[in-house]
């Protein structure tokens, strides 16, 4: 069967053949409910007990802190909802280029009486430290701030705004899921400097789908979304995942183990990808702020993103477009126009989020690809014009 040059990584990773052979036993003979007495549910405690202290170290976390989630979107909205749901209705800062799963549950408790205050980015995507500080007036007690964005790779100074919000006396919270595997992250430093909580995922660092993790200072009072049985300290009720959290266990041990080395590489596949962007006249974002290692997000005037994205994928490379699009609404990315992006050329952008498995060869034959189809379809704007 015809595989494409994987390119999108930022999406999804696959999933790491260790994770897998860890995660087989509880896909087959070991079944049992982790909150059965009997054998087969004290095996499934201990596995789940040594998943959670495998993703604790991973994170300078303590075992303790980690409540595991379905995924992030998941983690996102028990840290925003619960923390709401524990407090009176006041402020949330966050900036305006959150994943949605931030955002959305931040429009939600907005109709509840909660005021958001939408921090700014500048030109390079990076969080605006003066806009943030106006924000800081109105003493908001909910702060959410990624660590990397999921379109730019653009990593923002977390310690440096939870410091600076500590005189609110609010909850800080990082959307941490692009950063696993690619930074390294040390909660209790960030703690100490005033981060409360981050979130995790598992499929993001070639580990499985379905398995996630909120971070939590346990002074920090929660209300659960799901309640029940009083699962993952009452916080989650539900009976778990087993082989999901175990492979999110070795996936986060193994992506601490590799960080240095496989950043060393992407940093330099990424680097030979750019040259070749920019030499064909594209345009690549967040140049000026820290990036991610893995993560290039570029665009060509007068070329759709959409477009550009079915005809790499056509060509063999697997990409994604920056644009949130329905036939019916086309809508360019809410990252890029916070950049101040203009429209036509944020409608063209594309990200290519690099992993361990690709080559250099791959990156000179994907430049090779994207200039056919550039010059193809530069030709059919001539054309149409």
């Amino acid at each position: 069967m015809f595989q494409p040059v994987y390119l999108d990584h930022n999406a999804t990773t696959p999933l790491d053949p260790a994770v897998l052979a860890a995660m087989m036993p509880w896909l087959e003979n070991q079944f049992g409910n982790a909150s059965s007495r009997h054998e087969y549910g004290r095996a499934a405690r201990r596995a789940i007990d040594e998943a959670r202290q495998q993703v604790a170290t991973a994170v300078n976390a303590h075992p303790t802190e980690v409540v595991f989630t379905s995924g992030g979107s998941e983690a996102n909205n028990l840290f925003l909802k619960g923390a709401a749901a524990s407090l009176k209705p006041s402020g949330i800062a966050l900036s305006v280029i959150e994943h949605p799963c931030i955002l959305k549950p931040a429009a939600q408790l907005a109709r509840q009486g909660w005021q958001i205050q939408s921090v700014t980015v500048d030109g390079a995507g990076s969080v605006d430290f003066s806009s943030f500080t106006d924000a800081l007036a109105y003493k908001p007690q909910l702060f959410s701030f990624m660590m990397a964005n999921n379109e730019t790779g653009v990593i923002q100074d977390v310690a440096k705004l939870a410091s600076a919000a500590r005189a609110t006396g609010g909850w800080f919270h990082s959307d941490a899921v692009q950063a696993l595997g690619k930074l390294a992250i040390n909660f209790r430093a960030l703690n100490a400097a005033g981060v409360h909580a981050l979130t995790l995922s598992a499929h993001k660092a070639y580990g499985p789908k379905g398995a996630a993790a909120l971070i939590l200072d346990k002074r920090v009072e929660l209300q659960p979304l799901i309640a029940g049985g009083g699962h993952e300290r009452g916080l989650r009720s539900g009976t778990e995942n087993v082989a999901a959290i175990v492979g999110f266990g070795v996936a986060a041990e193994l992506a601490a183990k590799r960080l240095a080395e496989q950043t060393e590489q992407l940093a330099k596949w990424r680097e030979s990808l750019e040259c070749g962007i920019v030499a064909l006249g594209g345009q690549v974002f967040g140049t000026d702020a820290p990036r991610l290692a893995n993560t290039s997000y570029f665009a060509f005037a007068d070329i759709d993103g959409e477009t550009l994205v079915g005809k790499l994928d056509r060509a063999g490379f697997a990409v994604a477009s920056g644009a949130a699009c329905s036939s019916a609404n086309p809508e360019a990315s809410h990252v890029l126009r916070a950049m101040s992006v203009p429209s036509e050329m944020a409608r063209g952008a594309v990200r290519v989020s690099l992993g361990r498995a690709n080559s250099q060869s791959q990156i000179d034959e994907f430049i090779n690809a994207l200039q056919a189809t550039i010059k193809n379809l530069q030709g059919l704007t001539a054309i149409a014009a």
